[in-house]
């Protein structure tokens, strides 16, 4: 079965042999090794600084990660601005609300772009210490633009926190030319992992002053603990295994921007495939993500459900519309263990479907 969702992935044959390692405890030094290797890696995706920039790892979903920052790196009585157009935007705010962090929302409806200069205006008007944002919002596969609404973020002073889930591995990210504290993400989905490691990106002056909202996935504990190389809850260690052997299988494969062009050719013959047969894209190529793509379901022709299990009865996972537009679209990603004969499969698979 291969899994067209947007995560997990389908493994490749490497990542999924190293899970039959051997059992090793996690207060055992191989262990730490193992632990220190994954944060050296994480930092050296996108080649920054490390004396700057740190990794902190936990054991989750990316949610978990996404959580652990909000709630540690906005500091105490301060402000935080979400910007929303999509499920995961409204996530952020819903955390923001349970710590009950001071926050406004920057809401669009989740077929639109957030309007950065209003955002900026947003940000001079207010007294925001932080702004969060998800990158690429997998609710319509937009790629949400970061670099100006980054720089502005670091000529006010302002801490921006990114979601970068599903972006992470695939997509461009100015780290050390703007305002970016922390980006949060996850093993099992650019990076080809399996479940259950997730991971902040962050600062160390940030790190230095994270609050103490959350006991679990305080990111203050967690970083000072794997910096002692320590750790103080019991990961899930053979998600670890996966973690570094996917990362030395994505530096072996050229890295974040070799992946990108991988994607993007795959994303584009699925594109190209399903537009011959009448389904147009949810959004024009140059405001989506490499990672995935939303369609619009031929109306009056065939039902997301009709359409879901005829292609997993081919060996095909797609993925629904979330929430109002259920109904309207439908998701594919390119991620994982994929290749250009698989997406040929499935753009025939569709075509006789419809026939």
């Amino acid at each position: 079965m291969l899994l067209l969702n947007p995560g997990p992935v389908t493994l490749s044959e490497r990542v999924r042999k190293s899970l039959l390692q051997t059992d090793l405890c996690h207060r055992e030094p191989e262990f730490f090794d193992l632990q220190d290797e994954a944060r050296k890696r994480l930092v050296a995706a996108y080649e920054l600084d490390p004396a700057k920039w740190s990794t902190v790892l936990m054991t989750g979903s990316g949610m978990a990660a996404v959580e652990s920052m909000i709630a540690g790196l906005v500091p105490e009585g301060k402000r935080l601005l979400v910007v929303e157009n999509g499920v995961y935007g409204d996530r952020i705010a819903q955390i923001a609300k349970q710590y009950g962090i001071e926050h406004e929302v920057a809401r669009y409806e989740w077929m639109q772009a957030p309007n950065i200069d209003a955002i900026i205006a947003k940000l001079d008007a207010g007294r925001f210490t932080n702004v969060a944002i998800i990158h690429h919002e997998t609710t319509t596969g937009r790629l949400n633009a970061l670099d100006t609404l980054s720089r502005a973020c670091a000529d006010r002073g302002i801490g921006l926190l990114v979601d970068a889930v599903s972006s992470f591995g695939a997509e461009a990210i100015d780290f050390d030319g703007g305002g970016i504290t922390a980006i949060a993400a996850t093993a099992n989905k650019c990076l080809h992992g399996v479940p259950g490691a997730a991971f902040v990106i962050a600062r160390r002056d940030a790190l230095a002053k994270a609050a103490s909202r959350t006991y679990y996935l305080g990111i203050a504990r967690l970083a000072e603990l794997q910096d002692e190389h320590n750790t103080p809850f019991t990961p899930s260690v053979h998600a670890y295994y996966a973690l570094v052997e996917a990362l030395r299988e994505f530096e072996d494969e050229g890295g974040w921007h070799a992946r990108h062009q991988r994607y993007a050719a795959l994303a584009e013959q699925v594109r190209a495939g399903l537009a011959k047969l009448g389904i147009d894209s949810a959004l024009p190529p140059e405001e989506s993500s490499v990672v995935l793509r939303a369609y619009r379901l031929p109306a009056g022709v065939v039902t997301y459900e009709t359409l879901h299990d005829t292609l997993k009865a081919k060996g095909f996972v797609i993925y629904a519309g979330r929430g109002g537009l259920s109904k309207e679209l439908f998701r594919i990603s390119t991620m994982g263990a994929v290749d250009a004969k698989d997406m040929d499969l499935l753009v025939s698979s569709v075509a006789e479907l419809l026939r």
